[in-house]
Parts: structure tokens; C-alpha cells; sequence
């Protein structure tokens, strides 16, 4: 069967649903959405925000090098969240991101029965250490591989963005609509930042750099799925599968028309296991080009 949603805006249950008819948990039977936005709100208000560009030299931990940094805004939003969520959803389990690279075995929810959140509390920790505006708090709800709803919120640019599966996605609770790009416009396409990827990966994300595309490093991976969503980016190329980074956008992109795919012509899976790269973008052309020449480098 297939459970409820419920929002506040909407007056009454929506249905979340899709052509796969996705078979819910009860547990997830009148989950307030609202309640969900306001504990994303209320992390990013009480950890993230009082700490953009007021951190100290040792707010700021290296993880896996230079570039791989974490804040304790990271930390102390995701432990905020964490308790927060799970109050929400009783027996529900969290996968973030610095819970899972304190412990990676927090990843083996991702295949268990109990619903899960996905949440990676600053997306885009370098812009933030570095007092950019462009990141984002990530926060996916989902079940048995299928990704339900999304919350992506960027504080210091005013954006909140939430998709519901089979209910459209919207910004700022304006409904969000990729669109297609114009015949034969430059598609404008964001890769795996070159400070993440190794040789092989440069390699063939290199393809892109050809005519009728202009490919550029992404910044936070969440917003460049936002800017897809709003038809502001024609398409991303990835070469990671972090859950945590891909679940919200991927959601949201897909919500707002779009679509997504690898280079094995399967779709994404957020438990991993992916052949890379893969693409998102605004309309099956657009994904199907990128992914062809991705596919050739292969």
C-alpha cells in the first residue's frame, strides 16, 4: 500500500508516489514535512550560520588532506539533526556524513529495512571556511534505496528547495521546472571538482571539454543540482557516489523534470556501486550526449 506524507502548506495528506509505486513503511505514515524544514532551518540557525566567517584556526580539521576539511558547525548541525530527525520519525536511522567517516559501517543503514535520513549538514565546507555563501545543508528521507523527499537550504543565499517523490519539487515554494536548452546552446555543465579526482578520472571527464559544452569544477554539489532544477546549469558530471552529497539533488532534479543516469546506462543507486561517472541533467537529451561521451572515455 501506500502511505501519506502529510504537509502543513497542502491542507491534507499528499500522496508520494511514482510509476515504480514504491511500497512505504507505516512508520512513515503522517510525517509532518513542515516539521522536517523547520529542523533543517533550525540546525542551520543554531550551528551553521552564527559560525560563517567567525571560525577559528581550530574550528577547522583536515580529514583525508588538504582540500577534505570539516567545522564543528559540521559536527555539532549533523548531531542537531541527528537527534532531530529521529524524534521526527521514530525508528528511522541516520546516515551523515561525518558520522559515517567517524564510523563506516554507519553506511550498512542504507540497506536495511528502517528508513533512513541522509544528511550532509555543510555541503560545500570549503566555500564555507572561506566565507563564499555557496553551500548548503543536505537532508534526504529514504527507504529501501528509494529516495522520498528532499530538503536542500542554502542559509546565506535565502534558498530552500524541497522535492517529494511524485509531488514536483519547488523553491522558496515557487514550483521548480528544468526545462530543456535552447537547440544547439552551448550546454553549460559542472564536473567533478580537479582537487577531488584522480589521473583516470580527469581523463575522462576531459571528453566534455569539446564543442557545444562549457564544463567547469562544481562547487557545492548540492546547489549545482539546485541550479539544474531551475534550468540555471544544463548538466553535472560526477565522479563520487557519496549518499550524502548525490540523494537530495538527485531527488530534486528528477521532481523538477529532469533526469539522471551512469555511464552503465542504469540508473544512480544512493547505496553505492555505481559505474562512474554519472550525470544529471535537464532533459534525456542532454543526459543521454554527456553520457556518451563519457561512456567513449571509458
Amino acid at each position: 500500500m501506500i502511505e501519506q506524507i502529510r504537509t502543513h502548506d497542502a491542507g491534507a495528506a499528499t500522496d508520494i508516489t511514482d510509476a515504480a509505486a514504491v511500497t512505504l513503511s507505516p512508520d512513515l505514515s503522517g510525517l509532518d514535512l513542515a516539521a522536517v524544514e523547520a529542523a533543517v532551518r533550525r540546525a542551520a540557525a543554531d550551528e551553521i550560520m552564527p559560525r560563517f566567517r567567525q571560525l577559528a584556526a581550530e574550528d577547522i580539521v583536515e580529514k583525508n588532506g588538504p582540500h577534505d576539511l570539516v567545522t564543528v558547525a559540521d559536527r555539532r548541525a549533523e548531531e542537531q539533526l541527528t537527534a532531530a530527525l529521529t524524534e521526527l520519525l521514530p525508528g528511522s536511522r541516520v546516515v551523515g556524513e561525518e558520522a559515517v567517516h567517524a564510523d563506516p559501517t554507519v553506511l550498512d543503514a542504507l540497506h536495511g529495512e528502517a528508513p533512513v535520513w541522509i544528511v550532509d549538514p555543510v555541503d560545500g565546507t570549503r566555500q564555507f571556511v572561506h566565507g563564499d555563501p555557496g553551500f548548503a545543508t543536505l537532508v534526504a528521507l529514504a527507504h529501501r534505496g528509494e529516495v522520498l523527499a528532499s530538503w536542500t537550504y542554502a542559509p546565506a543565499l535565502g534558498l530552500l528547495a524541497v522535492a517529494r517523490r511524485g509531488a514536483g519539487a519547488e523553491l522558496n515554494g515557487v514550483p521548480l521546472h528544468t526545462g530543456s536548452p535552447a537547440p544547439d546552446a552551448v550546454l553549460d555543465v559542472a564536473t567533478s571538482h580537479y582537487d577531488f579526482t584522480d589521473d583516470d578520472q580527469k581523463r575522462v571527464l576531459a571528453t566534455l571539454d569539446t564543442a557545444g559544452i562549457a564544463p567547469r569544477p562544481c562547487g557545492s554539489a548540492g546547489l549545482e543540482y539546485l541550479y539544474i532544477a531551475r534550468g540555471d546549469l544544463d548538466a553535472i558530471a560526477f565522479s563520487w557516489e557519496n549518499a550524502w552529497d548525490h540523494a537530495a539533488g538527485l531527488l530534486l532534479v528528477q521532481e523538477a523534470g529532469g533526469t539522471s543516469g551512469t555511464v552503465a546506462g542504469r540508473p544512480f543507486r544512493i547505496e553505492g556501486g555505481n559505474a562512474l561517472p554519472f550525470t544529471a541533467a535537464r532533459d534525456a537529451e542532454t543526459a543521454r550526449r554527456i553520457l556518451g561521451l563519457l561512456a567513449a572515455a571509458n
